[in-house]
């Protein structure tokens, strides 16, 4: 069964992923250090982890699995969750998968040592309409794809001739 994680502290489409999550039926898990509202539905869950560094990030790694769709700007979380398989997409609607997350690392890496020496001063450009459209897009195809393997029959194990 697919399930959506939200990283939801500094998440700009939570409001968008509830109707993208009530519309499709699908069990959603808003994660935060922080008490945040959600609708009142039984199919969104408000989990409020302790204070603490990525201790939200640590609770959706470990809970999201194949299938799963995680919501967060935060890319080593998304490759975390990679790894277990999930579908990941960032608020601006990109898919970090197995083909993405390796190049997403290396930029993630290189924007935080030009950072810290100081050669890159500002940060990212502005959240846009376009950017919040395109979201909504990315996540209906990612549930609708997930569901779509989900309930594909896996092939049997290879075993080799003797």
């Amino acid at each position: 069964m697919t399930r959506i994680f939200i990283d939801a502290d500094a998440c700009p489409v939570r409001d968008e992923t509830y109707r993208v999550a009530l519309r499709h039926g699908v069990h959603t898990f808003v994660v935060a250090n922080r008490m945040i509202a959600i609708p009142p539905s039984p199919l969104i869950e408000r989990v409020v982890v302790t204070q603490g560094m990525d201790v939200a990030d640590d609770w959706i790694a470990e809970h999201a699995r194949a299938h799963d769709i995680v919501i967060s700007a935060d890319i080593p979380l998304a490759a975390r969750c990679v790894a277990s398989g999930a579908c990941v997409l960032d608020p601006r609607g990109r898919v970090l998968d197995e083909n993405a997350i390796g190049m997403a690392l290396a930029v993630r890496n290189l924007m935080d040592d030009l950072r810290s020496t100081g050669a890159i001063m500002q940060g990212g450009r502005g959240f846009s309409r376009a950017d919040r459209s395109s979201f909504l897009s990315a996540l209906d195809t990612a549930v609708v794809r997930a569901r779509k393997n989900a309930t594909r029959p896996k092939p049997p194990p290879f075993v080799p001739p003797e």
